[in-house]
């Protein structure tokens, strides 16, 4: 496994003692984190550290190649760690956002490049729905 170091120097940013600790902390969160959400527990390691800083260093992480955003039209930046080619369900309810491998969906790339000589880079779809728990919610009412 490739150290946060070495990761760093394949990447080209510097390694700072915030951005190891915030790196450590992300790898460790399942699912799609918010930045609102690392930064409770950053801050639990680093006190000191400013939700600015948090927000900052994920954009770094993401403009870098380390991490890979989640579509933003979810309301807000939300953080993938999962490097298998995946997609997501959301729920317009609660805003959760799940896995789904592809091969559950049936949809695997056929194409590289796409009519008008659209070059594919990856697939990213969002299936919209309602979660199980939301559903839950508005079937006890």
């Amino acid at each position: 496994m490739i150290s946060f170091r070495e990761l760093c120097q394949e990447h080209g940013i510097a390694v700072t003692h915030q951005r190891q600790v915030l790196f450590e902390i992300m790898q460790g969160m399942h699912g799609h984190p918010s930045p609102e959400e690392v930064y409770a527990r950053v801050k639990k390691k680093i006190p000191a550290i400013s939700l600015a800083t948090v927000y900052k260093n994920i954009h770094l992480f993401v403009e870098s190649g380390i991490f890979r955003e989640v579509s933003m039209h979810h309301g807000t930046l939300r953080v993938e760690m999962n490097s298998r080619p995946h997609h997501h369900m959301v729920c317009t309810e609660c805003k959760a956002i799940s896995d789904i491998d592809e091969a559950e969906l049936g949809l695997l790339p056929s194409h590289t490049t796409l009519p008008g000589g659209f070059l594919v880079e990856r697939y990213a779809v969002d299936v919209i729905g309602i979660c199980p728990e939301c559903q839950a919610k508005t079937q006890v009412h």
